[in-house]
């Protein structure tokens, strides 16, 4: 619901587009639909100026009409993505059933009670910094065991603050204060994410990652390089995935969660 989102910024700045939009993605067959009402899109390098700002009550604006009607109309999850505590407050008070905050609690001090009082699941995102400095941070010894430590502490401390384990979901964060490089050692080395015992989301979809190793500069036109990282994802153990294109990955993820089934039963190829 933003007009500066990297992929389809003003596509859906019209609640009844946005509406259907939502509905067209779940019949498509989305669990989860996340809704924001902010632009997260890094600065600096392939990102250019990055978003823009803006505040807690034009979030609420945006966003409420949509999470309002498709927590009364769907059956579907409705997530919201905001790192303001009075925004999720205000989605959980109309529907919302989980919280994706991709500062891992870090960016507004009251966010983690407005979780653990609504007992609703949250996703911590792994980033260094803020959307605007998040690039400056594109440093690491080991990015695998450097994003797998800071997330860990981020769990303990959502934990230490009243929020369940049980709720916990986890988020490597690519795209944000990582290079390419980065983000494909992220996905090579997730089982050691997976390992700290919370569900797993990756969201590569479009991002300049995949537009850099694709050589594909228009998002919308990276779906192919979307669906490798994807698969190359659920393949080290990704729980879910956050995509644009719903109909494409989840025939993508029907094969492959049919391979490994058969794999997982000992199923004899043909000699």
């Amino acid at each position: 619901m933003t007009p500066d989102s990297f992929s389809d910024g003003g596509r859906f700045g019209d609640v009844g587009a946005a509406i259907d939009h939502a509905l067209r993605l779940i019949d498509e067959g989305a669990d989860v639909i996340d809704v924001g009402g902010e632009s997260t899109r890094p600065r600096g390098g392939v990102y250019g100026e990055g978003a823009t700002t803006v505040s807690a009550q034009e979030e609420i604006r945006r966003i409420i009409p949509i999470v309002d009607y498709l927590s009364k109309h769907t059956d579907t999850i409705v997530s919201v993505d905001t790192t303001k505590a009075i925004v999720a407050k205000a989605a959980l008070d109309v529907g919302a059933q989980m919280i994706n905050d991709i500062s891992a609690l870090a960016m507004d001090p009251e966010m983690a009670a407005v979780v653990a009082g609504a007992k609703s699941p949250v996703v911590l995102m792994h980033m260094r910094g803020n959307p605007s400095t998040t690039q400056t941070f594109a440093q690491y010894d080991d990015v695998v065991e450097d994003v797998t430590k800071e997330l860990s502490e981020r769990t303990k401390t959502a934990i230490e603050r009243g929020i369940s384990a049980q709720n916990i979901v986890i988020d490597p964060g690519l795209g944000f204060g990582k290079g390419t490089d980065d983000n494909i050692r992220l996905i090579a080395g997730l089982k050691r994410l997976c390992a700290l015992g919370y569900p797993v989301l990756i969201g590569p979809s479009r991002k300049a990652f995949v537009g850099g190793l694709s050589g594909v500069s228009e998002p919308a036109r990276r779906i192919f390089g979307s669906m490798g990282a994807i698969a190359a994802g659920y393949w080290q153990g990704a729980n879910f995935v956050r995509v644009h294109d719903v109909a494409p990955t989840k025939q993508m993820l029907a094969v492959l969660e049919a391979v490994a089934k058969s794999s997982i039963r000992g199923f004899a190829g043909s000699t």
